[in-house]
């Protein structure tokens, strides 16, 4: 007997029709605030669990210094920018993404890259991975996603059937997929990978001009990654082990450094560009926006307590300095609002006062009270804005241009032009980029991990994943499927 089909319904019972693509103005345009279904499932997301992280809950940090080596004034009116020499504090948090705190440091999984500059104009946040793309390009899919990275509800294990169910429902993330079984996805140690905004946000110049930028964080020390079985292996002999390389560098004067650098396109180029350039599972080539080096930064000193500043240290992509702003990549979009919720859920309303968070340049505004207030509460001066009683004045030189939108129209947009290409980049990856060896690598940490899929849907899956291997290269699909044993008919 055929089992009675569920309605989708938000929390209140309301049924709705758009469970993974938001609400935007156009195909490529901002997504709405009043999409109240992406804003609900990222809400009781990041309140699924106290007080851990919810992802990149294992990690450490270091503080450092940025110092700017070359000039991109025509870029950006960002004071950090401003002159060749500018040094800036920082602290780099690196996290794997989907293991618990207590999971090994080698697991097969992008790392997070999280830095904080504590500029003059305020503390910036470029909050991203060791990769330049991500599994999927809109934030209602985020929980999901994520879900699937976790534990089985039932059994309480990683789950092979539920991980490839996913990504094998979900084309976008085949790049990504790509990049995480290849030997990028277990990095021989932190300092050994780079590290990527990923998104594409925008710099505003003097002139008011804007340009569409990513930020690229290249190791100075070198790539070096494990193999699955080398990871595997260090797993059970020291499940620490990138902790551990990185406290031992630094505190032996080894300290690790990575050249800073941008891409910049221009709105003409973004307007022309093959892919959505908003797209966050889609890379610019180098070839088309060479790197444009910006600066040198260095780790050198380890924090003293490790709770103080690198679990509670609290990043958002929200936080921007002047010079430097959005764009209309949606899982931006989705971020700004999620990353600082999930900090007042998890530290406080007050968390930005935390020693670590807490802005190195003078802070005037109206906020009191709330859970934590640790500083002296504004004292007796206002809580409102206007007044006339202090001398607090909005300086209008800060205001950003008007963005350009390409539509008046607001609707849930689940393709735009060329944004089912979820195959040529991940293809060119594996013929043109990786080695001989590499590949072998990788097609040998697919057929590992997928041989894990059983149960009744297990030719379902790995027939649709397979399918997604085909669309890339012909021969990855076919040696997996031999591996798999799999009578695979593209």
């Amino acid at each position: 007997m055929e089992e009675k089909k569920k309605k989708l319904t938000t929390a209140s019972g309301i049924p709705y029709a758009k469970n993974e693509d938001s609400m935007t103005v156009g195909p490529r345009g901002p997504v709405l605030l009043q999409d109240y279904v992406l804003h609900e499932k990222m809400a009781h997301f990041n309140r699924e669990r106290i007080p851990e992280r919810v992802v990149h809950a294992k990690g450490t940090g270091a503080f450092g210094t940025f110092k700017v080596t070359h000039d991109i004034t025509r870029f950006t009116r960002a004071g950090l920018f401003s002159k060749i020499g500018n040094e800036c504090p920082v602290f780099l948090r690196f996290s794997t993404v989907g293991g618990e705190k207590g999971s090994a440091d080698t697991e097969r999984d992008p790392r997070g890259f999280a830095l904080k500059f504590y500029t003059q104009e305020g503390n910036w946040d470029l909050v991203g991975n060791n990769t330049p793309v991500f599994f999927i390009k809109d934030p209602k899919k985020f929980g999901d996603f994520i879900h699937t990275q976790k534990r089985n509800p039932k059994t309480n294990l990683k789950d092979a059937n539920m991980f490839w169910d996913f990504f094998s429902l979900n084309p976008e993330t085949m790049h990504q997929v790509m990049i995480l079984f290849s030997d990028r996805g277990t990095p021989y140690s932190y300092r050994h990978m780079h590290g990527f905004g990923s998104h594409t946000f925008s710099m505003i110049n003097s002139q008011n001009e804007r340009v569409w930028v990513k930020f690229h964080v290249k190791t100075n020390q070198g790539i070096k990654n494990f193999t699955g079985p080398e990871a595997d292996q260090m797993k059970g002999k020291d499940p620490d082990w990138a902790q551990g390389d990185l406290v031992r560098a630094i505190e032996s004067g080894e300290f690790p450094s990575w050249t800073f650098n941008i891409q910049v396109m221009t709105a003409a180029q973004a307007d022309n560009f093959r892919w959505n350039p908003f797209d966050l599972t889609k890379v610019w080539p180098h070839g088309d926006f060479p790197l444009i080096e910006v600066g040198q930064l260095e780790l050198n000193k380890i924090p003293e307590n490790y709770f103080r500043d690198v679990e509670q240290a609290a990043f958002a992509p929200a936080h921007v300095v002047d010079g430097i702003g959005y764009s209309f990549d949606k899982m931006l979009q989705g971020r700004l609002l999620s990353y600082p919720d999930a900090h007042r859920h998890r530290l406080g309303p007050n968390y930005e006062q935390i020693p670590v968070n807490r802005a190195r340049c003078p802070v005037h505004n109206y906020q009191r009270d709330g859970f934590m207030r640790v500083d002296e509460n504004g004292s007796d001066s206002p809580n409102y804005f206007p007044n006339s009683f202090d001398n607090t004045q909005i300086d209008h030189s800060y205001r950003e241009p008007a963005m350009e939108l390409d539509s008046s129209r607001a609707d849930w947009y689940d393709r735009n032009e060329n944004d089912d290409d979820h195959f040529t980049q991940p293809g060119n990856l594996f013929r043109k980029i990786m080695t001989d060896q590499e590949r072998e690598n990788t097609i040998s940490n697919f057929i590992s991990h997928m041989s894990g899929i059983n149960g009744p849907k297990r030719d379902e899956i790995i027939g649709r994943q397979l399918g997604h291997f085909f669309k890339a290269d012909k021969e990855l699909a076919i040696r997996v499927a031999k591996g798999l044993d799999f009578d695979f008919q593209p």
